[in-house]
């Protein structure tokens, strides 16, 4: 606890005390960044749950001096999903699954290899996890805004490769392509929360997973479809 209570305190740095509470001199525009960020690691440690006196104590401040950056916890839990969730998915990314010049199964690999990489972090992960168990937005808001966009990408491009029809209906296009997205994101809850499937490399586990995925897609597309055709049952 040594490491984490230095690391949010920011005591390496010249300071001012208010009554027993470290705080470094910086200004406002630092400090308000720092806040931020010692929030995302404090949430990520201890859950969307806790309470911003708990917070604020562990960043040396009074808790009067987080809601002079941070008017409420919603609108600091607002700036935890912008910086932390929302923020390290690259729009790049979208841009080489759609480049053609190179081979499908090269481009998705390369995709969820860096997907893996640098958005499915530890810190990422509990936050996400956190946030779904809390029912706030984050993990809603993400899935809408971001992902979903990418899951239809990416099996709007295994049809193109692979010259098959898909079903019209946009949650069967979505759970298609989770067969692959849920596979990746479980490997990294499997090593980065459970400490488990950590004796292979990321790449090879990743280039089997998405191999794996390609070579049943034809007969799961067309299981989509037979499911779309069927008469829907009365409620």
């Amino acid at each position: 606890m040594k490491a984490r209570s230095q690391l949010l305190s920011g005591t390496s740095q010249p300071v001012r005390r208010v009554g027993k509470k470290p705080v470094p001199r910086m200004a406002p525009e630092q400090r308000r960044a720092l806040i931020l960020q010692r929030a995302i690691e404090f949430f990520a440690e201890y859950g969307l749950t806790a309470q911003t006196r708990a917070l604020a104590d562990a960043c040396g401040v009074a808790q009067r001096l987080l809601y002079r950056y941070f008017p409420s916890k919603a609108a600091l839990l607002s700036e935890v999903y912008n910086e932390a969730i929302a923020s390290p998915f690259k729009a790049v990314w979208r841009v080489q699954l759609k480049d053609r010049s190179r081979p499908w199964d090269q481009r998705l690999i390369s995709f969820y290899t860096s997907y893996f990489n640098e958005l499915l972090t530890r810190r990422w992960l509990r936050l996400f996890l956190y946030a779904s168990l809390a029912e706030a937005r984050m993990a809603p808001d993400y899935n809408q805004a971001i992902l979903l966009e990418t899951l239809e990408l990416i099996v709007a491009e295994t049809a193109a490769d692979q010259n098959v029809e898909l079903p019209k209906d946009l949650a069967l296009l979505h759970e298609l392509a989770y067969v692959l997205h849920g596979t990746v994101s479980h490997f990294a809850i499997r090593r980065h929360i459970y400490g488990a499937s950590q004796n292979v490399a990321v790449n090879r586990i990743i280039a089997v997973q998405v191999r794996s995925f390609l070579a049943g897609f034809a007969q799961a597309t067309a299981e989509a479809r037979s499911i779309e055709a069927r008469p829907r049952a009365l409620s």
